[in-house]
């Protein structure tokens, strides 16, 4: 997670002003989470994209069209847990819990990701390598829904547990049971978390 100081610094050189995600393009400054939202934050996961870095418990903000190149251009981040047990494999989910909107989630949750029997040892260099379950779907907010959040789960996979999607499971993203899935191959609470907020890149 990068020092709030550190990234006053960086928005003073580069010539940004006010602290705000919703500044104009000329801003760029981090704004970290705060209240609720930046308790899911736990675990020290680093969710890492090109020019942002690690974008953990932080808003994207509009500057430089960040938030419209993580939603068109940019692919799967790294993801990075330094305490990962090389002897152990791990189960990540990247899901949004306010689709449509944080104010009417009928569709939480949506999958954006889930890939099953990573490594430890990948996930200390951040090299997310395993069993591709749903591949990686850009965080794209409808307009004019606010924030919305992307919340990374890591879990620790159980010993020579199977995981897989239900037929049904695979034909939709939206709507998905995690907290029954997580069950149904006893995951237990994950290892780490962490989440980023953005909104449409026109709002």
């Amino acid at each position: 997670m990068r020092p709030l100081g550190a990234l006053f610094l960086a928005a003073l050189l580069t010539g940004a002003a006010a602290p705000w995600p919703d500044e104009p393009s000329r801003t760029c400054f981090f704004q970290m989470l705060s209240g609720g939202d930046s308790f899911f934050c736990r675990g020290d996961l680093e969710v890492i994209y090109p020019e942002l870095g690690d974008v953990g418990c932080s808003y994207i903000p509009k500057c430089h069209q960040y938030r419209e190149r993580i939603s068109r251009e940019w692919g799967s981040p790294r993801v990075r847990y330094p305490q990962a047990d090389k002897n152990k494999k791990y189960v990540l989910m990247l899901v949004d819990p306010d689709a449509p909107s944080r104010a009417n989630p009928r569709s939480r949750f949506w999958r954006h990701w889930l890939v099953t029997d990573i490594p430890g040892a990948n996930l200390r260099t951040g090299d997310v390598k395993g069993h591709v379950l749903t591949d990686y779907v850009r965080p794209t907010p409808p307009p004019r829904s606010g924030y919305h959040r992307y919340q990374l789960l890591l879990h620790e996979q159980p010993e020579h547990e199977a995981i897989t999607l239900s037929p049904e499971e695979r034909i939709s993203l939206g709507s998905w049971a995690m907290e029954s899935f997580v069950k149904q191959f006893q995951l237990g609470p994950p290892v780490a978390s962490t989440q980023f907020l953005t909104k449409h890149h026109q709002d």
